[in-house]
């Protein structure tokens, strides 16, 4: 099978500091892949490049099978990855609906905001992420964080993003809340959505992960089936930077 993602020996030094080095990866449709490692490690300058908000210093990015260069986040978007950051970026003051077409609303032919049509194309987009959220008129600072991750998905995949990186995604969130996250997150994977999930949270790196990545001071230091490890090894991987038997350094 064609990897949907593929980064080979991917660069990106600031002055003298190798932020990126020599890093690859591969992600399948519909696997989630945890990106580990300290602050500093790497792993936000990585995905920062595959965002399009760094440009490459060296190596090269597949999508499909076929080389891809992004000059910005909108080729990045563009090419169907998106990015769910730990803050959101939602309109408070906005409903569900206004914050799925924010800045790329429906209009009428008279050039007037097409409200229905929106919202018609909101209903079943909400429904098929998550059947329980109702709350569409409501403005987002009013929902609860479980819900507001959902807006930021919905956001993403109406516009056909077919790779989600996460960050945090279920960072102060209660267990209510975290439950339905992860309950999202195995939704999308079935329906072939490949996601990076960039995270220090073991639970759900054990949880939701087919396989994880770790990377330190730039480098990869491995990659393993999730089920292949154990928590202790996953630490021993971020902290000292050392690989057991079956990752791949």
């Amino acid at each position: 099978m064609t990897a949907l993602l593929d980064v080979r020996e991917a660069r990106k030094s600031f002055g003298g500091v190798h932020a990126v080095d020599g890093v690859s990866l591969s992600l399948a449709p519909g696997e989630v892949l945890a990106v580990l490692g300290h602050n500093g490690a790497g792993k936000s300058t990585l995905m920062q490049m595959l965002a399009g908000a760094l440009p490459f210093d060296g190596g090269e990015l597949r999508l499909n099978g076929q080389p891809v260069k992004f000059a910005s986040p909108a080729d990045s978007r563009a090419a169907g990855i998106e990015t769910i950051h730990q803050k959101l970026a939602l309109a408070d003051n906005l409903d569900a609906v206004a914050n799925l077409f924010l800045g790329r609303e429906l209009r009428t032919r008279f050039g007037l905001l097409d409200d229905a049509a929106m919202r018609a194309a909101a209903v079943p987009l909400f429904a098929r992420l998550n059947p329980n959220f109702k709350n569409l008129g409501d403005p987002v600072q009013s929902l609860s964080g479980g819900q507001r991750q959902v807006v930021a998905i919905a956001r993403a995949l109406q516009f056909k993003a077919r790779v989600l990186i996460m960050d945090e995604p279920c960072a102060a969130l209660g267990p209510s809340e975290t439950a339905m996250v992860h309950d999202l997150i195995r939704r999308l994977a079935a329906e072939g959505v490949g996601i990076l999930l960039v995270t220090h949270d073991m639970p759900d790196v054990f949880a939701l992960s087919d396989r994880l990545m770790v990377m330190k001071n730039g480098r990869l230091v491995g990659v393993t089936p999730t089920a292949a490890v154990t928590e202790d090894e996953v630490l021993a991987m971020i902290i000292a930077g050392k690989a057991p038997g079956g990752a791949a350094g």
